[in-house]
């Protein structure tokens, strides 16, 4: 059995100086993980071993990119899929990657992925939140859909930082730090990834790029709680998120969202997923298990793959909505 996670975050010394020079905010949480997330080697790599994880696909923890020029920005993103690329190419049993991709300049973006994907064996692309205010259903990213649909690898949507007018109308005035950590994973993040996931599937993007795959964490950013029983007015939304919208448990291992997702889905594959840099590896080795029972992995050079075994007992509750469709697979990439 071997154990792969998929959202799985590190930082380099470039990145953390070009935000710094843009004057990025480090929130203290953050600031006190930092020598975990410039770690890509041994230390990385015995605290998977503590947490019984064998392969992480890794990807920048991007807070600031955004802020970043156009020309910055495509540089850096360059030459941390190149140190991400060496990480991988050191230990390619234990690393894989998700490229970074600026996308203020879109046509240089898809270049990059082509360039991670075809030369550096990434796995695909992880994009965080809105780029200068805007939404990815925007016309001017396409090239970059356009670019994962064609190279068959999926664009994994994660949370980012709200914009700045959002956060001062959302979640100011509130006492000390909470309401920056409710702008982000208390809240704010699975709200806007929600929405962003949403606002893709009734663009019309799934249906001009019909091979285009989006994985999304957190179990479905709470789409999952908010979609109807089948109806004609939902049937293209449900069938959509669905069969192009894989999810993540990161981070909930609880029985009630793992059914709900179960439940409101059509046969929808839902990934286990942890965040190692961010927890505790007393808690992380058992959370899958818990979770969903015993599941087994299967890696390839340009795909991930996962089968739920029958005999889920960890918790009975969820087994009847948890256990996999009738071929037995569930496929990521």
């Amino acid at each position: 059995m071997s154990t792969i996670t998929l959202e799985e975050h590190f930082v380099t010394e470039s990145f953390l100086r070009a935000t710094r020079a843009n004057g990025e905010r480090t929130s203290p949480q953050l600031a006190e993980l930092q020598s975990k997330l410039l770690d890509l080697g041994a230390g990385r790599i015995a605290d998977m071993d503590k947490s019984g994880i064998d392969l992480q696909v890794l990807s920048l923890a991007a807070m600031g990119f955004d802020a970043l020029d156009a020309d910055t920005a495509s540089s850096l993103a360059r030459d941390i899929n190149d140190e991400l690329a060496e990480a991988v190419r050191s230990h390619p049993e234990r690393f894989g990657g998700f490229a970074t991709l600026a996308l203020k300049a879109p046509a240089t973006a898809a270049a990059e992925l082509e360039r991670c994907v075809t030369r550096l064996g990434f796995h695909g692309a992880l994009l965080d939140g809105t780029t200068d205010g805007l939404f990815l259903d925007d016309p001017r990213f396409l090239p970059v859909f356009e670019a994962a649909a064609h190279l068959g690898v999926p664009i994994y949507l994660h949370p980012a930082p709200p914009p700045q007018p959002v956060r001062e109308a959302y979640y100011s005035g509130l006492p000390g730090e909470l309401g920056f950590l409710l702008s982000i994973a208390g809240w704010g993040w699975h709200a806007e990834t929600g929405l962003h996931n949403l606002r893709l599937i009734v663009s019309g993007l799934f249906d001009r790029l019909p091979a285009l795959q989006l994985i999304i964490g957190h179990v479905g950013e709470g789409l999952p709680y908010a979609l109807a029983p089948p109806a004609a007015s939902s049937l293209t939304l449900r069938r959509t998120f669905g069969s192009r919208s894989p999810i993540t448990s990161n981070p909930t291992f609880t029985a009630p969202p793992a059914a709900t997702s179960r439940y409101r889905r059509c046969a929808a594959p839902l990934r286990w997923s942890a965040l190692i840099a961010f927890s505790s590896p007393s808690i992380t080795p058992t959370a899958p298990t818990r979770a969903a029972g015993v599941f087994s992995t299967v890696w390839r050079r340009s795909s991930v793959q996962m089968t739920l075994q029958s005999s889920l007992t960890a918790m009975p509750s969820i087994c009847s909505v948890c256990a996999p469709p009738s071929d037995g697979l569930l496929t990521i990439l």
